[in-house]
């Protein structure tokens, strides 16, 4: 299986750049997150796009703010029924299961206006995963999750005293995804890699110089987790402020 996630701040944007990523790799699944539009605002695949007919697609936005959505390849799935966890608010979070896993497009709040939210979330997620752990269910979160789990995730030049994604009860709460047993792919699959980034500022040419964070995480359980052949950060593509992350499954 080959997973997608892209914070694409703003599908409208990045429609054409979107269809452009998903025609060159066929990804099974894609999970978008800050689509920035309601379901009737998204853009149609145009009908010479080598996808029209393939994916079955749920959008899950109410305006010009947050919104995720999920694209399920018709031939990997063969309906799609999404359902949404007791915590969602702001249209954050999307599921649906696909080859026994159940996918989780996310967008967990930034915290810069409502801090308190943010933990409230995340604490809603971990206790949720969990619970699929102690049901057995498998479970990939894929998406903008807005922590940097450890100091290495963020470029040296950017690191703070006390700032907002950084914080230790944030990288508490990540961290225990990682304790009900989900694989953090990216890093996993590339432990010693100190300019592994998802996000840059939009200023000084940050992403050029890739001085960023690693925000955006495909967090697997087994076996999906443990079967990945690689993962990445595609810093190359695209002009949102963050990269798709592609991972692909044994």
């Amino acid at each position: 299986m080959k997973l997608i996630t892209w914070n694409v701040n703003g599908i409208r944007a990045r429609h054409t750049q979107l269809i452009e990523l998903m025609e060159r790799e066929q990804p099974d699944v894609v999970c978008l997150q800050e689509i920035k539009a309601s379901p009737a605002q998204v853009p149609e695949f145009p009908i010479h796009s080598a996808l029209a007919g393939d994916y079955r697609t749920y959008w899950h936005g109410s305006g010009g703010y947050s919104g995720v959505a999920l694209l399920v390849k018709r031939s990997a799935s063969a309906s799609l029924d999404v359902t949404h966890p007791e915590f969602d608010f702001e249209c954050r979070i999307a599921t649906c299961v696909v080859n026994g896993v159940r996918i989780a497009a996310t967008y967990v709040p930034n915290g810069g206006k409502d801090y308190d939210a943010k933990l409230r979330f995340l604490e809603g997620m971990a206790a949720w995963t969990e619970t699929l752990r102690a049901s057995g269910e498998p479970v990939a979160i894929c998406g903008d999750l807005n922590v940097a789990l450890t100091d290495r995730d963020i470029h040296e030049k950017e690191r703070k005293p006390n700032q907002i994604g950084a914080r230790p009860e944030e990288r508490a709460l990540i961290s225990r995804l990682v304790d009900a047993g989900l694989v953090d792919v990216g890093r996993t699959l590339d432990p010693d890699n100190e300019a592994l980034f998802t996000w840059w500022p939009p200023w000084r040419s940050m992403r050029q110089r890739n001085m960023g964070w690693r925000i955006d995480y495909i967090l697997a359980s087994a076996p999906l987790g443990s079967s990945a052949a690689s993962c990445v950060s595609m810093r190359e593509f695209g002009t949102s402020d963050h990269a798709p992350v592609m991972a692909v499954f044994g």
